[in-house]
């Protein structure tokens, strides 16, 4: 985890529900499941960091799909591991890091948009998503995950 003189970060990443469903739910499987940003780019999970937290924001159920979603899907941990490569087969090889996701509800991300401080324009809301993975402060964390009704403690926001 976080070494005592570096505070957690938090992120917001993107995918598409299906896509951020099967990192969630590796879990099941094994010990952590695994997070995978902007086409499987290594540089942007570079940057984040054992203990920082992540929220996945779905914006579709599925990848290019026109079934609005909207939703943050997951939320969790990042683990002490640095970004690795994972061969999908047919050629794709997209870097992943491992999560520990906590238990949490999906959660509409409408209800939420007035009180995030990273929105600065309620009509372009929408912008910063399009980066895949963005910092967020802990006042916007702590609502995403109290919207999910995820465990405060176990994200260290109490």
């Amino acid at each position: 985890m976080p070494s005592p003189e570096r505070p957690r970060s938090n992120w917001i990443a993107v995918a598409s529900a299906e896509h951020a469903r099967r990192g969630r739910d590796a879990c099941i499987d094994a010990a952590s499941g695994f997070m995978q940003v902007c086409h499987g780019k290594r540089a942007p999970l570079a940057r984040v960091q054992p203990g920082d937290r992540v929220a996945y924001y779905a914006p579709t159920v599925t990848m290019g799909g026109k079934d609005r979603l909207q939703s943050f899907v997951s939320i969790g941990l990042v683990l002490d591991t640095a970004p690795y490569a994972f061969d999908m087969g047919g050629g794709f090889v997209p870097f992943r890091r491992d999560v520990q996701y906590l238990r949490a509800n999906e959660a509409p991300i409408a209800p939420l948009l007035d009180a995030f401080e990273f929105v600065e324009d309620r009509q372009r809301w929408g912008y910063k998503f399009r980066f895949g993975l963005f910092k967020i402060s802990d006042h916007d964390m702590r609502l995403i995950a109290h919207a999910m009704q995820a465990h405060l403690d176990l994200l260290y926001l109490t």
